[in-house]
């Protein structure tokens, strides 16, 4: 009976030590191996970042504000903080990391459900996601945010404020209060409100974490409007498994007299090869798309820029097409609504997008392998406008609180059904 134990014995020390549980036993960094990591994350974002000439982020003193307290850290969660802190210098949605903690913010757009801005020093509501915590707590376009989880506004907003400005920006202080309302992954949030009807209490998280939990049923949602057919992409733009049920989609409203592409759904952004797809089905001709631009090198003076094409796929769609746009229309999404009007192939339809720039990359840190994306290379219309300074061509604003729309509760699916029967 002690001989079997020995060998028991022997054989659990055996798998301990074994070379992949080893592995799994990482030691802690050490502080030199923490300062590494944040140089060669800093001089990354110093050398690689695309849209430092719209910001007032002085990435030098980003340096001189973190770093030192690199000397204090002692655990990889307090480095993840360290470095969710120096990112949000850039007030950038389309910048992040690729591991977070409970406490982290959600990202914004993907892990809002209420998009709000400053107006005369008011935290005014100016679109709610459809479906989501917000919504059905009874949060409208218009209302007035006063306070988050009993802090007045502008004292909850201060951490959340970057602190390497040379001058004040009012975007900053928008993308604070976006993570302010966004909240984290553990404190369900309550907002106190001023309607039209007076002062208004929402709890977005009643009913459960959501916005960590978010389903969609299918990739696509498809039915027809009378003689004009509809599909709304869910969230799935980065899939290239959503081509072949677009496609499906497509052939089988290839007799309607209209067509609309519902992208107010698509906060995550996607990929190329699934927009290209997707424009390909409604051309005729191989044509630009989009116009990419990499920064200036420093050290030749020299900068890159290049035309984005799409080819003709498949069986062309050649009824009239509408493209819904919205605040969770972000980054691929955007590409497709800015592409589908250079192409000339449909007239965008909503209010402002996400906005959200350029075209990321990601990178990992040498040691600690945490992994962060920023915008690199700057995206345009291919007149030469901004992709994150494009506005729908056909305007249609939310409605606001305690105003009924003569087009119903969805105006802007209202005025692409118009639009349709107008251009039929």
């Amino acid at each position: 009976m002690k001989s079997r134990l020995l060998v028991l014995l022997v054989g659990l020390i055996g798998m301990w030590l074994s070379p992949n549980r080893a592995a799994a036993q990482k030691p802690p960094l050490t502080r030199p191996q923490y300062q590494e990591d944040f140089v060669y994350f800093w001089n990354t974002i110093r050398t690689s970042y695309g849209y430092f000439p719209s910001k007032q982020t002085d990435w030098e003193q980003v340096q001189a504000l973190y770093q030192p307290q690199l000397d204090t850290l002692s655990s990889r969660r307090a480095f993840v903080r360290l470095l969710e802190n120096a990112l949000a210098e850039l007030y950038d949605p389309h910048a992040g990391l690729s591991t977070n903690r409970p406490d982290s913010r959600r990202l914004v757009p993907t892990g809002c459900d209420v998009w709000a801005e400053f107006v005369s020093g008011k935290a005014v509501v100016r679109a709610v996601r459809p479906a989501f915590g917000a919504e059905r707590s009874g949060v409208r376009v218009g209302m007035v945010v006063a306070a988050v989880n009993g802090v007045p506004v502008d004292e909850a907003l201060k951490p959340f404020l970057p602190r390497s400005l040379r001058r004040p920006d009012a975007a900053a202080r928008n993308f604070a209060l976006l993570q302010l309302l966004a909240g984290d992954h553990l404190t369900p949030r309550v907002w106190s409100l001023q309607s039209a009807g007076g002062p208004f209490i929402a709890h977005p998280d009643d009913a459960g974490m959501q916005l960590e939990n978010s389903r969609y049923p299918t990739l696509l949602e498809v039915r027809r409007i009378g003689t004009v057919g509809y599909i709304k992409v869910n969230n799935s733009l980065f899939d290239n498994g959503l081509i072949a049920p677009f496609d499906s989609a497509l052939t089988a409203l290839g007799n309607t007299q209209g067509l609309i592409l519902d992208l107010r759904e698509t906060p995550s952004g996607g990929n190329t090869t699934v927009a290209r797809a997707i424009m390909g089905r409604f051309i005729e001709r191989e044509a630009p798309y989009q116009r990419h631009e990499l920064p200036e090198d420093v050290q030749t003076q020299t900068r890159r820029s290049w035309l984005e094409l799409v080819a003709p796929r498949g069986v062309r769609y050649a009824a009239p097409v509408v493209v819904l746009v919205g605040r969770w229309t972000g980054s691929m999404g955007e590409g497709l609504a800015i592409g589908f009007d250079a192409l000339g192939r449909a007239t965008v339809v909503g209010p402002e997008m996400a906005r959200l720039n350029g075209a990321i990359y990601s990178y990992k840190l040498p040691n600690s392998s945490i992994g962060f994306s920023i915008p690199v290379e700057r995206l345009f219309h291919v007149n030469g406008q901004p992709r994150e300074a494009f506005r729908p061509p056909v305007y249609v604003a939310p409605v606001a609180d305690g105003k009924d729309s003569a087009n119903g509760p969805d105006p802007a699916l209202q005025r692409a059904l118009s639009l349709l029967q107008v251009r039929k």
